[in-house]
Protein backbone atom coordinates (compact mmCIF):
# COMPACT_ATOMS: atom_id res chain seq x y z
CA UNK A 1 0.00 0.00 0.00
CA UNK A 2 1.31 3.18 -1.11
CA UNK A 3 1.84 5.97 1.79
CA UNK A 4 0.52 9.53 0.67
CA UNK A 5 3.02 11.77 1.57
CA UNK A 6 1.22 15.26 3.13
CA UNK A 7 2.47 18.14 1.48
CA UNK A 8 3.29 21.14 3.55
CA UNK A 9 1.38 24.46 3.17
CA UNK A 10 3.28 27.43 2.31
CA UNK A 11 3.70 30.15 4.86
CA UNK A 12 1.29 33.33 4.79
CA UNK A 13 1.90 36.04 8.20
CA UNK A 14 0.83 39.43 8.48
CA UNK A 15 0.22 41.76 11.69
CA UNK A 16 -2.04 45.07 11.95
CA UNK A 17 -1.16 47.56 14.77
CA UNK A 18 -3.86 47.86 17.46
CA UNK A 19 -3.39 51.62 17.29
CA UNK A 20 -7.11 51.97 17.13
CA UNK A 21 -9.94 50.43 15.85
CA UNK A 22 -9.71 48.09 12.54
CA UNK A 23 -11.18 50.24 9.67
CA UNK A 24 -13.08 49.43 5.70
CA UNK A 25 -9.20 49.59 4.30
CA UNK A 26 -8.09 47.44 6.79
CA UNK A 27 -10.53 44.81 6.12
CA UNK A 28 -10.85 45.11 2.09
CA UNK A 29 -7.19 45.07 1.80
CA UNK A 30 -5.78 42.55 4.00
CA UNK A 31 -8.31 41.31 6.39
CA UNK A 32 -11.44 40.15 4.05
CA UNK A 33 -8.41 38.20 1.57
CA UNK A 34 -6.52 37.00 4.80
CA UNK A 35 -10.04 34.74 5.63
CA UNK A 36 -9.81 33.23 1.95
CA UNK A 37 -6.11 31.74 2.54
CA UNK A 38 -6.14 29.53 5.16
CA UNK A 39 -7.12 26.69 3.06
CA UNK A 40 -4.13 27.13 1.05
CA UNK A 41 -1.80 28.22 3.45
CA UNK A 42 -0.18 28.21 6.83
CA UNK A 43 -1.39 31.45 8.41
CA UNK A 44 -0.05 33.65 11.08
CA UNK A 45 -1.67 36.86 11.90
CA UNK A 46 -1.36 39.17 14.56
CA UNK A 47 -1.90 41.94 16.84
CA UNK A 48 1.55 44.07 16.06
CA UNK A 49 1.55 45.94 19.58
CA UNK A 50 5.50 46.10 19.61
CA UNK A 51 5.07 48.34 16.82
CA UNK A 52 1.56 50.46 18.12
CA UNK A 53 3.99 52.12 20.87
CA UNK A 54 6.69 53.74 18.48
CA UNK A 55 3.64 56.26 19.09
CA UNK A 56 2.63 56.95 22.17
CA UNK A 57 -0.15 55.08 23.42
CA UNK A 58 -2.39 55.40 26.55
CA UNK A 59 -2.43 51.38 27.96
CA UNK A 60 -5.27 50.80 28.78
CA UNK A 61 -6.81 52.08 25.38
CA UNK A 62 -3.27 50.01 24.11
CA UNK A 63 -4.93 46.46 25.80
CA UNK A 64 -8.46 47.14 25.17
CA UNK A 65 -7.77 47.45 21.32
CA UNK A 66 -5.77 44.33 21.24
CA UNK A 67 -8.34 42.01 22.36
CA UNK A 68 -10.72 44.05 20.42
CA UNK A 69 -9.32 43.33 17.14
CA UNK A 70 -8.70 39.80 17.60
CA UNK A 71 -12.28 39.73 17.90
CA UNK A 72 -12.99 41.73 15.01
CA UNK A 73 -10.33 39.57 13.24
CA UNK A 74 -12.43 36.16 14.25
CA UNK A 75 -15.36 38.33 12.90
CA UNK A 76 -14.05 38.71 9.74
CA UNK A 77 -13.51 34.98 8.96
CA UNK A 78 -10.49 34.11 10.52
CA UNK A 79 -11.19 30.81 12.44
CA UNK A 80 -8.72 30.65 15.12
CA UNK A 81 -8.55 26.56 14.69
CA UNK A 82 -7.42 27.37 11.12
CA UNK A 83 -5.25 30.42 11.68
CA UNK A 84 -2.41 30.42 14.16
CA UNK A 85 -3.98 34.18 15.88
CA UNK A 86 -1.73 35.73 18.87
CA UNK A 87 -0.82 39.13 19.90
CA UNK A 88 3.10 40.14 18.81
CA UNK A 89 4.73 40.82 22.54
CA UNK A 90 3.11 37.20 23.60
CA UNK A 91 6.30 35.74 22.12
CA UNK A 92 9.58 37.19 23.16
CA UNK A 93 11.22 35.75 20.28
CA UNK A 94 10.12 38.85 17.73
CA UNK A 95 12.05 41.22 20.13
CA UNK A 96 14.63 39.38 20.33
CA UNK A 97 15.38 38.75 16.70
CA UNK A 98 14.38 42.69 16.10
CA UNK A 99 17.21 43.24 18.24
CA UNK A 100 19.62 40.79 15.71
CA UNK A 101 18.35 41.88 12.89
CA UNK A 102 18.62 45.77 13.59
CA UNK A 103 22.34 44.76 13.45
CA UNK A 104 22.35 43.46 10.35
CA UNK A 105 20.54 45.93 8.81
CA UNK A 106 22.17 49.33 7.47
CA UNK A 107 21.37 52.80 8.50
CA UNK A 108 21.32 54.14 4.78
CA UNK A 109 18.46 51.10 4.49
CA UNK A 110 16.39 52.77 7.53
CA UNK A 111 17.30 56.00 6.58
CA UNK A 112 15.52 55.74 2.78
CA UNK A 113 12.05 53.83 4.56
CA UNK A 114 9.42 56.49 3.46
CA UNK A 115 6.96 55.45 6.76
CA UNK A 116 9.43 56.72 8.46
CA UNK A 117 9.91 60.44 7.04
CA UNK A 118 6.00 60.08 7.05
CA UNK A 119 5.46 59.24 10.91
CA UNK A 120 8.29 61.47 11.72
CA UNK A 121 6.49 64.36 10.16
CA UNK A 122 3.64 63.57 12.09
CA UNK A 123 4.96 62.99 15.20
CA UNK A 124 8.15 65.90 15.53
CA UNK A 125 7.74 65.98 19.15
CA UNK A 126 8.62 61.73 19.54
CA UNK A 127 10.71 61.04 16.57
CA UNK A 128 12.62 57.68 18.87
CA UNK A 129 14.60 55.00 17.75
CA UNK A 130 12.04 52.60 17.65
CA UNK A 131 10.43 54.89 14.41
CA UNK A 132 13.33 54.60 12.82
CA UNK A 133 14.40 50.92 13.46
CA UNK A 134 10.68 49.53 13.31
CA UNK A 135 11.46 47.51 9.85
CA UNK A 136 13.87 45.49 11.49
CA UNK A 137 11.22 44.10 13.71
CA UNK A 138 8.98 43.77 11.12
CA UNK A 139 12.06 41.61 9.30
CA UNK A 140 11.90 39.51 12.57
CA UNK A 141 7.96 39.32 12.60
CA UNK A 142 8.11 37.94 8.81
CA UNK A 143 11.34 36.04 9.28
CA UNK A 144 10.80 34.30 12.25
CA UNK A 145 8.11 32.10 10.80
CA UNK A 146 10.21 31.36 7.40
CA UNK A 147 7.33 32.76 5.76
CA UNK A 148 6.72 32.17 1.93
CA UNK A 149 4.57 35.56 1.77
CA UNK A 150 3.53 38.86 3.49
CA UNK A 151 -0.05 40.16 1.64
CA UNK A 152 1.08 44.14 2.16
CA UNK A 153 -0.42 46.59 0.75
CA UNK A 154 1.40 49.07 -2.30
CA UNK A 155 2.77 51.55 0.21
CA UNK A 156 4.58 48.23 2.41
CA UNK A 157 6.17 46.40 -0.30
CA UNK A 158 9.47 48.37 0.64
CA UNK A 159 9.26 46.95 4.16
CA UNK A 160 9.22 43.71 2.47
CA UNK A 161 11.79 44.60 -0.17
CA UNK A 162 14.20 45.33 3.14
CA UNK A 163 13.28 41.97 4.64
CA UNK A 164 14.27 40.35 1.58
CA UNK A 165 17.36 42.22 1.42
CA UNK A 166 18.17 41.32 5.17
CA UNK A 167 17.18 37.74 5.25
CA UNK A 168 19.73 37.40 2.08
CA UNK A 169 22.03 39.38 3.46
CA UNK A 170 22.51 37.17 6.73
CA UNK A 171 22.07 34.03 4.47
CA UNK A 172 25.13 34.96 2.88
CA UNK A 173 27.18 35.50 6.22
CA UNK A 174 26.17 32.47 7.38
CA UNK A 175 24.46 29.88 5.12
CA UNK A 176 20.76 29.13 4.57
CA UNK A 177 19.12 30.64 7.68
CA UNK A 178 16.03 31.95 6.25
CA UNK A 179 13.26 31.71 3.77
CA UNK A 180 13.61 34.99 1.67
CA UNK A 181 9.61 35.91 1.67
CA UNK A 182 7.79 37.33 -1.36
CA UNK A 183 4.74 39.96 -1.14
CA UNK A 184 1.31 39.08 -1.86
CA UNK A 185 -0.73 41.84 -3.18
CA UNK A 186 -4.31 41.14 -3.90
CA UNK A 187 -5.74 42.45 -7.26
CA UNK A 188 -9.44 43.73 -5.82
CA UNK A 189 -9.58 46.37 -2.99
CA UNK A 190 -5.73 46.62 -2.07
CA UNK A 191 -6.23 50.12 -1.54
CA UNK A 192 -8.92 51.71 -0.25
CA UNK A 193 -8.33 55.53 0.18
CA UNK A 194 -9.54 58.14 2.14
CA UNK A 195 -12.97 59.38 1.66
CA UNK A 196 -11.98 63.07 2.31
CA UNK A 197 -8.72 63.11 1.14
CA UNK A 198 -8.93 60.48 -1.97
CA UNK A 199 -5.27 61.29 -2.95
CA UNK A 200 -4.59 59.58 0.73
CA UNK A 201 -4.83 55.98 1.81
CA UNK A 202 -7.79 55.45 4.23
CA UNK A 203 -6.13 55.80 7.50
CA UNK A 204 -7.44 56.09 11.61
CA UNK A 205 -5.09 59.09 12.15
CA UNK A 206 -8.22 60.61 9.79
CA UNK A 207 -10.90 60.05 11.47
CA UNK A 208 -13.44 61.85 8.67
CA UNK A 209 -12.25 59.74 6.05
CA UNK A 210 -12.22 56.86 7.56
CA UNK A 211 -14.90 54.35 8.23
CA UNK A 212 -14.21 51.87 10.95
CA UNK A 213 -15.79 48.16 11.51
CA UNK A 214 -17.49 49.16 14.53
CA UNK A 215 -18.81 52.30 13.68
CA UNK A 216 -22.90 52.17 14.07
CA UNK A 217 -24.54 52.12 10.26
CA UNK A 218 -25.90 56.25 10.96
CA UNK A 219 -22.16 57.25 11.49
CA UNK A 220 -21.17 55.12 7.91
CA UNK A 221 -24.10 56.77 6.00
CA UNK A 222 -22.71 60.16 6.98
CA UNK A 223 -19.45 59.54 6.01
CA UNK A 224 -20.52 58.03 2.91
CA UNK A 225 -22.73 60.86 1.83
CA UNK A 226 -20.23 63.65 2.94
CA UNK A 227 -18.00 61.85 0.45
CA UNK A 228 -15.16 63.77 -1.69
CA UNK A 229 -16.18 62.79 -5.42
CA UNK A 230 -14.77 65.00 -7.70
CA UNK A 231 -14.87 69.03 -9.03
CA UNK A 232 -15.96 68.23 -12.96
CA UNK A 233 -19.21 68.88 -14.50
CA UNK A 234 -20.40 65.65 -15.54
CA UNK A 235 -21.49 64.40 -12.36
CA UNK A 236 -20.63 61.04 -13.89
CA UNK A 237 -20.10 57.79 -12.32
CA UNK A 238 -17.01 56.33 -14.10
CA UNK A 239 -13.75 54.76 -12.90
CA UNK A 240 -10.80 56.91 -13.99
CA UNK A 241 -8.27 56.79 -10.97
CA UNK A 242 -6.23 59.59 -12.57
CA UNK A 243 -9.12 62.02 -13.39
CA UNK A 244 -11.84 61.05 -11.04
CA UNK A 245 -10.13 60.01 -7.63
CA UNK A 246 -13.11 60.19 -5.75
CA UNK A 247 -15.92 58.61 -7.42
CA UNK A 248 -13.03 55.90 -8.62
CA UNK A 249 -12.37 55.44 -4.73
CA UNK A 250 -15.83 55.38 -3.96
CA UNK A 251 -16.67 52.70 -7.28
CA UNK A 252 -13.62 49.96 -6.10
CA UNK A 253 -15.13 50.16 -2.61
CA UNK A 254 -18.31 49.14 -3.85
CA UNK A 255 -16.78 46.82 -6.42
CA UNK A 256 -15.09 45.26 -3.20
CA UNK A 257 -18.36 45.12 -0.54
CA UNK A 258 -20.93 43.98 -3.88
CA UNK A 259 -18.72 41.59 -6.40
CA UNK A 260 -19.85 43.98 -8.66
CA UNK A 261 -17.26 45.06 -12.05
CA UNK A 262 -16.75 48.64 -12.62
CA UNK A 263 -18.61 48.01 -16.35
CA UNK A 264 -21.73 47.28 -14.23
CA UNK A 265 -21.25 49.74 -11.69
CA UNK A 266 -21.28 52.44 -14.29
CA UNK A 267 -24.56 50.67 -15.75
CA UNK A 268 -26.70 50.61 -12.93
CA UNK A 269 -25.93 54.33 -11.83
CA UNK A 270 -26.13 56.03 -15.07
CA UNK A 271 -27.59 59.07 -15.11
CA UNK A 272 -28.18 59.10 -11.71
CA UNK A 273 -25.20 60.82 -10.59
CA UNK A 274 -22.97 61.02 -6.98
CA UNK A 275 -25.97 62.00 -5.29
CA UNK A 276 -27.24 58.54 -6.15
CA UNK A 277 -23.99 57.25 -5.99
CA UNK A 278 -22.73 57.86 -2.40
CA UNK A 279 -25.78 56.79 -0.27
CA UNK A 280 -25.99 53.45 -2.49
CA UNK A 281 -22.36 52.61 -1.46
CA UNK A 282 -22.81 53.54 2.03
CA UNK A 283 -26.32 51.21 2.66
CA UNK A 284 -23.79 48.38 0.58
CA UNK A 285 -20.66 48.88 3.39
CA UNK A 286 -23.26 48.65 6.26
CA UNK A 287 -24.71 45.71 5.01
CA UNK A 288 -21.33 43.92 4.74
CA UNK A 289 -19.82 45.24 7.80
CA UNK A 290 -23.55 44.67 10.17
CA UNK A 291 -22.54 40.77 10.87
CA UNK A 292 -18.98 41.75 11.35
CA UNK A 293 -20.12 44.55 13.88
CA UNK A 294 -22.74 42.81 16.00
CA UNK A 295 -20.40 39.28 16.26
CA UNK A 296 -17.25 41.43 17.24
CA UNK A 297 -19.45 43.06 19.69
CA UNK A 298 -20.88 39.20 21.05
CA UNK A 299 -17.65 38.16 21.35
CA UNK A 300 -15.57 41.37 22.58
CA UNK A 301 -17.90 40.70 25.60
CA UNK A 302 -16.35 37.05 25.86
CA UNK A 303 -12.84 37.71 27.50
CA UNK A 304 -12.69 34.07 28.69
CA UNK A 305 -12.87 32.71 25.35
CA UNK A 306 -10.11 35.26 23.58
CA UNK A 307 -8.30 34.71 26.37
CA UNK A 308 -8.06 30.93 25.04
CA UNK A 309 -7.60 31.90 21.44
CA UNK A 310 -4.53 34.46 21.98
CA UNK A 311 -3.06 31.67 24.74
CA UNK A 312 -3.40 29.07 21.90
CA UNK A 313 -1.97 31.18 18.93
CA UNK A 314 0.68 32.30 21.55
CA UNK A 315 1.88 28.65 22.48
CA UNK A 316 1.40 27.80 18.69
CA UNK A 317 3.47 30.64 17.22
CA UNK A 318 6.17 30.25 20.05
CA UNK A 319 6.93 26.77 18.99
CA UNK A 320 7.92 27.35 15.31
CA UNK A 321 9.66 31.01 16.30
CA UNK A 322 12.09 29.21 18.69
CA UNK A 323 13.47 27.24 16.57
CA UNK A 324 14.52 29.87 13.69
CA UNK A 325 15.43 32.06 16.97
CA UNK A 326 17.82 28.68 18.19
CA UNK A 327 19.43 28.80 14.70
CA UNK A 328 19.83 32.40 14.73
CA UNK A 329 21.86 32.34 17.84
CA UNK A 330 23.96 29.20 17.01
CA UNK A 331 24.72 30.63 13.55
CA UNK A 332 25.84 34.36 14.97
CA UNK A 333 28.09 32.71 17.97
CA UNK A 334 25.47 33.14 21.36
CA UNK A 335 26.49 30.24 23.65
CA UNK A 336 23.90 27.67 23.47
CA UNK A 337 21.24 28.25 26.26
CA UNK A 338 21.59 26.27 29.53
CA UNK A 339 17.62 25.54 29.61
Amino acid sequence: MEQQTEVKKKVMLSGIQPSGDLHLGNYLGAVKNWAELAEEFDCYYFMADLHSITVRQTPADLRRRSVSQLAQYIACGLDPAKNTLFIQSHVHEHAELGWILNCYTMFGELSRMTQFKDKSAKNAENINGGLFTYPALMAADILLYQADYVPVGEDQKQHCELTRDVAIRFNNLYGETFKVPDPYIPKVGARIMSLSVPGSKMSKSDPQGCVFIMDSPEEISRKFKRAVTDSDTENCVHFDPVNKPGVSNLMNIYAAVTGLSFEAIEHDFAGKGYGAFKPAVGDAVIEALRPIREESTRMISDKEYLREVYTDGAQRATAVARKTLRKVYKRVGFVEKPF
